[in-house]
């Protein structure tokens, strides 16, 4: 499906469509990271980054997921990975405006993570600001949802700074990288709340300009 291979560029990073040929790349990328993914699932070899990729193809063939390697723009390296996912198409009868839309109606921003060395830099925000402005805008979805582990403080911080307002927490939602039932604090930014949104993002990436 052409539209979920959007390639979103930004000032720090690029997002491309994932591949089989970033999978190199995603191996380096999760090197050295310590307990970094403690609570996430990332590639750390060539057998289980191939395996991400097809997966991550397999459900883009399917219309459920746009997955993504993220670039860092500066020296062309993999960094990461992200996806727009959980793509639902909502039954807008005959007639509708929003009937036979190709965009989804709503979606979910998971499957994030980034290289040690990545962090803190500006890539995770500019990476929002790509995705939530293709999906608001391009795709013109109604919303965006977020999940993390209820355990991970540190993912929680990251989508409550970018603006994602916190639901509730979803018990036994799904599995977690320890492989057992995982707790997920559910976040989300609607179509009304986006213009703000899209400020607060503005406002981060000049702040961090300015520092730099």
């Amino acid at each position: 499906m052409v539209f979920l291979q959007p390639e979103l560029t930004g000032d720090l990073v690029r997002l491309e469509p994932l591949e089989q040929r970033h999978a190199a790349g995603l191996v380096a990328a999760s090197a050295g990271a310590g307990d970094l993914y403690r609570m996430t699932t990332v590639p750390s070899t060539e057998a289980g980054a191939v395996a991400y990729v097809a997966l991550a193809e397999k459900a883009r063939a399917a219309g459920t997921a746009c997955p993504f390697a993220v670039v860092r723009r500066s020296d062309e390296a993999v960094i990461g990975s992200t996806r727009l996912w959980d793509l639902q198409w909502w039954p807008w009868p005959d007639g509708h405006p929003r009937h036979g839309h190709d965009g989804p109606d709503t979606c979910e921003i998971g499957h994030t993570w980034l290289a040690k060395s990545a962090i803190r830099t500006g890539a995770n925000t500019e990476m929002k600001r790509l995705m939530l402005t293709h999906a608001f805008e391009t795709w013109e979805v109604q919303s965006v949802s977020f999940h993390t582990d209820a355990r991970n403080s540190r993912s929680a911080a990251a989508i409550e700074r970018i603006g994602g307002r916190f639901e509730g927490i979803l018990r036994s939602h799904r599995l977690a990288s320890d492989l057992q039932p995982r707790d997920s604090a559910r976040y989300s930014i609607t179509a009304a709340e986006w213009p703000a949104v899209k400020v607060r993002l503005a406002e981060l990436a000049a702040s961090r300009a300015a520092a730099s």
